[in-house]
């Protein structure tokens, strides 16, 4: 399975499924961020400066992917913040304005060292297939799950 901590020490799972959180209701751009960054430290992958980072990144930098797809993550300085490599998941039925374009699926990212490069081909592939995409943006909290963790 992909979306698991290399760290043996760690073995924390970079997707747990109470990190999901589907058929939300739209709301600003910058809520979603705080939201998707919150179940980051909720879970214990950063440090609460990281969410501010990720809103700092965005003032910079979109972390629109197209195909409906926001990235969000952090600013280089707030690696710092990482304790542990792990993403969070929001879905938006009716979409969200990111900067003028519209977001289905919200995928927060926290990654150590360069381990958030893998987990960004990792998504970037899944979302290249139209039909996967679409399960994720549509699909119940299992749905995404199978499709992120690769057990389909």
């Amino acid at each position: 399975m992909f979306f698991k901590s290399k760290k043996k020490e760690e073995k924390k799972e970079l997707l747990m499924q109470k990190n999901i959180r589907v058929g939300c209701a739209s709301e600003p751009q910058a809520e979603v961020i705080r939201k998707v960054g919150q179940m980051l430290v909720d879970s214990g992958y950063v440090d609460q400066p990281y969410v501010e980072a990720m809103l700092e990144r965005e003032k910079t930098f979109s972390t629109f992917m197209g195909s409906g797809l926001a990235l969000p993550h952090g600013v280089e300085e707030a690696k710092k913040d990482i304790k542990a490599s792990g993403i969070a998941v929001m879905t938006f039925p009716d979409g969200v304005d990111w900067g003028g374009n519209p977001v289905n699926v919200v995928i927060g990212i926290a990654g150590v060292g360069e381990e958030h490069l893998e987990i960004l081909s990792v998504i970037a592939d899944k979302m290249l297939d139209e039909a996967a995409a679409e399960r994720l943006a549509k699909g119940d909290a299992d749905t995404v799950y199978q499709i992120l963790a690769g057990e389909e």
